[in-house]
């Protein structure tokens, strides 16, 4: 029995790993693609700021529903429904022919994007569990590269005779199927009588509240660098457009990197102390950005922002499950919630900043907002909890056997 519970999890563990390839991809394939959108509707950046930016604030929605409905029906099946949702999404909005249908298509896309972040967030939690040890930072490794092959394909796309919604219809051919194939092997996560009836009941919100709070410093500052690097580069340092795009492939880089040994790391030393360097380094390397005389020095500080941000995201998820006794998944989706409010409030606070003093302003204020980081790392401390069984349909297996 336990070596067929030790298959099931590892099919558990590539289905999940699929989840998070397959969204990487797909984001990054819209958010490259937002200028053939702007130019076909003829949109002003304010226009699309406000269009776009319904896709973050819909997330949040769909993450709180992912939360409500994985008590009752597991997290297993809200990602088998809403994962192909992403990709399907994302063919409405390559083919929309006007603004209302495109409007529908991105709402969609942020309502399924929210359930499937929230959802495949609870699977990484629940296996890395069941293994006993740290894997969900490898998983958000793997949706970083998954990010740069979607960046990828979508400029060689740009630069074919393929049209947006052909490009976006592939994507969708290729990774629906493999979702829906994939998804069988999820963990069941069947929930019992007493998640039924208490969900959120026995969640000790306060830590979860506060690991929330540093998770949404640290998509501030990724918001920042995501949608400001590139400018801060041209418009403050006087680089040229092609070395100003290295900044964020610096920074995506680094945090990609990073992943890779966050997970040994928070096994040998812990997650408060990793989070507490981690967030410390962030705010060195924010400062530094602000500062940088010459454009050299700001690629480098960049790369050391991915690399100091990187290991509060999967931790504070980590951390938020161990708060949650019923295992309902309910406190990793709440926690979820603040990835997009970071997204929401960071590219409009530094926009504001820059345009009522300047980008240095604007990315020094950051150092104060990680600091943040540093301070709450005590609450990314696992608490002491039961590892849910390994559940191989309708058969359970303990860790102990």
């Amino acid at each position: 029995m336990w070596d067929c519970a030790r298959m099931d999890l590892r099919r558990a563990r590539y289905a999940t790993t699929l989840a998070f390839v397959v969204q990487g991809i797909c984001f990054a394939a819209l958010v490259t693609r937002i200028p053939t959108i702007q130019a076909r509707f003829a949109l002003s950046d304010g226009q699309l700021g406000l269009i776009v930016g319904l896709v973050p604030i819909v997330a949040g929605v769909g993450s709180v529903v992912a939360g409500s409905l994985a008590p009752r029906l597991g997290s297993r099946a809200v990602l088998r429904v809403m994962g192909p949702m992403v990709p399907i999404a994302l063919v409405l909005v390559g083919w929309a022919g006007s603004i209302g249908l495109l409007i529908v298509g991105l709402v969609l896309l942020g309502f399924a994007i929210g359930a499937v972040d929230a959802s495949m967030n609870m699977q990484g939690v629940r296996i890395q569990d069941d293994i006993g040890h740290s894997v969900l930072a490898s998983l958000y490794a793997l949706f970083s590269l998954a990010g740069l092959v979607g960046a990828l394909l979508a400029s060689v796309a740009s630069d074919s005779v393929l049209s947006l919604g052909g490009f976006f219809t592939i994507i969708a051919v290729v990774a629906v199927p493999l979702q829906i194939f994939a998804g069988r092997y999820l963990l069941p996560g069947h929930p019992t009588p007493e998640m039924t009836h208490t969900r959120s009941a026995g969640i000790t919100w306060r830590p979860v509240l506060l690991v929330g709070i540093a998770l949404m410093c640290v998509y501030i500052a990724d918001s920042g660098a995501s949608n400001w690097s590139a400018v801060y580069l041209t418009e403050q340092l006087g680089s040229s457009e092609k070395v100003a795009a290295l900044a964020y492939a610096g920074y995506a880089l680094m945090t990609m990197i990073g992943r890779l040994v966050v997970d040994r790391a928070a096994d040998r030393i812990g997650s408060v102390p990793l989070v507490r360097l981690g967030g410390l380094l962030a705010a060195v390397a924010a400062g530094a950005v602000a500062l940088a005389p010459s454009p050299q020095i700001a690629l480098i500080a960049f790369a050391v922002l991915g690399l100091g941000i990187c290991p509060a995201i999967p931790l504070a998820f980590t951390a938020a499950a161990s708060h949650d006794p019923t295992s309902s998944g309910v406190a990793v989706a709440r926690v979820n919630v603040f990835n997009y409010a970071g997204f929401v409030v960071g590219a409009p606070l530094i926009g504001g900043i820059a345009e009522s003093v300047s980008l240095r302003w604007a990315f020094g204020i950051l150092v104060p907002v990680l600091l943040v980081v540093p301070a709450l790392a005590s609450f990314f401390a696992v608490a002491s909890h039961s590892a849910p069984d390994l559940v191989i349909d309708g058969v359970t297996a303990t860790t102990s056997e």
